[in-house]
């Protein structure tokens, strides 16, 4: 087995798959919308008038840690490790300049936006995962991975 791989728990990631795959479909057949963090983000910041009802977009984008935490507190997973705080700020905004820069985030593009045949979505997902084949292959190049 590939060392990396070695703590790999692919019924866990089926499943969590699922259940993302399960709340977007919900979500777009219940709602009628799409269940984009980075728009639902925007929504919940107030940064866009667009999207849901504002309770219904920070419901959501407060679920998500909060389910994190729900599950770390309640079942048996490894903790989590972060760098420094001002680090995670400057990637954020980062990341939050680059989706609203690509009209939506990974989530967004890869699970509803291919689901639904967005050619625009084929395209922006093409790119997330060029870069990121682009990101690991220079980082094993310098030796950082």
């Amino acid at each position: 087995m590939i060392p990396a791989l070695s703590h790999a728990q692919p019924l866990a990631g089926f499943i969590g798959g699922l259940m993302i795959g399960l709340a977007a479909a919900v979500m777009l057949l219940a709602l009628g919308r799409i269940a984009g963090v980075s728009g639902l983000a925007a929504r919940a910041l107030k940064l866009s008038d667009a999207g849901p009802p504002w309770a219904e977009a920070t419901a959501f984008v407060l679920g998500l840690p909060l389910g994190a935490w729900l599950l770390a507190a309640t079942a048996e997973v490894a903790p989590a490790h972060f760098p420094t705080t001002p680090l995670l700020l400057v990637a954020g905004l980062i990341v939050g300049y680059g989706t609203r820069l690509g009209s939506g985030c990974t989530s967004g593009h890869g699970v509803c936006g291919l689901s639904r045949l967005s050619r625009r979505s084929l395209v922006a997902t093409a790119l997330f995962m060029a870069s990121g084949f682009a990101t690991v292959a220079a980082m094993r190049l310098t030796g950082t991975l």
